[in-house]
């Protein structure tokens, strides 16, 4: 027994000796301390390869080994999904080197990590933001680039989360009967994101929004709302001429008109004050 404790002792000394030769020690010059830096990386350590990388950009800057380190140091943090260190570092690069030849594939890089970040359509979008930003100036300043397409299909995939964020938002307020604030947000998804699945949906929800928000309307602001029912189903027509909802929304616009011409012929059979408060 005890002459096993004594070989594992003995492998874990010399395991942790070879581990410490492995890392970057006083006295190394910059050469060394980059291919020890380098090893992990290629042995996709990148973890312990950033944190090697990172001591050489601060010993080493202003030599060639010092920008390569930089640029590995990005690299460590992209491929381990450090995505806000990685962009970070890339725009360091950047800085540090504006006229690189390296320079359009760091900015595209660091637009990608923003698009890594942005999560699923329900929660906050700063990071999708920041990635259409991103990738909308990268295409302006590379419009030759090989990863132009690729940025701009980037682009459409979020703008499409972000419609969809819109669209989910103004429902709530339809569920909630706050029509008000619902045909304010499917107008947003319908102006906005006009390109997206989600701005035809929004547009047959904002006719039959207006009807609902005419119905329980007082008298005097009926008329208006009947009529933008309307005016959204002819805008759905130039819009989506060949929409599978086609049927729903000429039976939308069949009642708007029916209930306008009720309101304008004094008809009573509008509610002459608003059950829910809706003005």
């Amino acid at each position: 027994m005890r002459s096993k404790l004594l070989a594992v002792l003995a492998f874990l000394f010399i395991f942790s000796a070879c581990k410490n030769d492995r890392l970057i020690k006083r006295g190394d010059s910059v050469e060394v301390a980059y291919q020890k830096a380098m090893a992990f990386y290629e042995e996709e350590n990148y973890s312990e390869a950033a944190n090697a990388f990172d001591t050489v950009t601060r010993v080493a800057r202003g030599t060639e080994y010092g920008q390569d380190a930089q640029y590995y140091l990005a690299e460590s943090y992209y491929k381990d999904k450090q995505f806000l260190l990685a962009a970070s570092e890339y725009d360091r690069y950047i800085s540090y080197y504006p006229q690189d030849e390296r320079r359009p594939d760091m900015e595209f890089k660091a637009a990608m990590c923003y698009f890594k970040l942005s999560p699923r359509y329900k929660l906050d979008q700063n990071q999708t933001r920041k990635a259409i930003e991103r990738f909308r100036l990268f295409n302006n300043r590379y419009p030759d680039h090989e990863k132009v397409q690729e940025a701009a299909a980037r682009i459409d995939e979020m703008r499409e989360k972000l419609a969809h964020k819109s669209y989910e938002s103004a429902r709530f307020y339809v569920r909630t009967e706050q029509y008000k604030a619902a045909t304010i947000y499917l107008d947003k998804t319908i102006d906005q994101y006009p390109e997206s699945k989600w701005a035809e949906r929004a547009l047959v929800d904002q006719i039959q929004t207006y009807i609902n928000y005419a119905d329980n309307s007082v008298i005097n602001r009926q008329a208006e709302r009947y009529s933008k029912a309307i005016d959204n189903y002819e805008k759905f027509l130039q819009l989506f001429p060949e929409s599978k909802f086609r049927e729903e929304v000429e039976n939308y616009h069949d009642e708007a008109a029916r209930k306008l011409a009720d309101v304008r012929n004094g008809g009573s059979g509008q509610n002459e004050v608003a059950d829910s408060g809706q003005e």
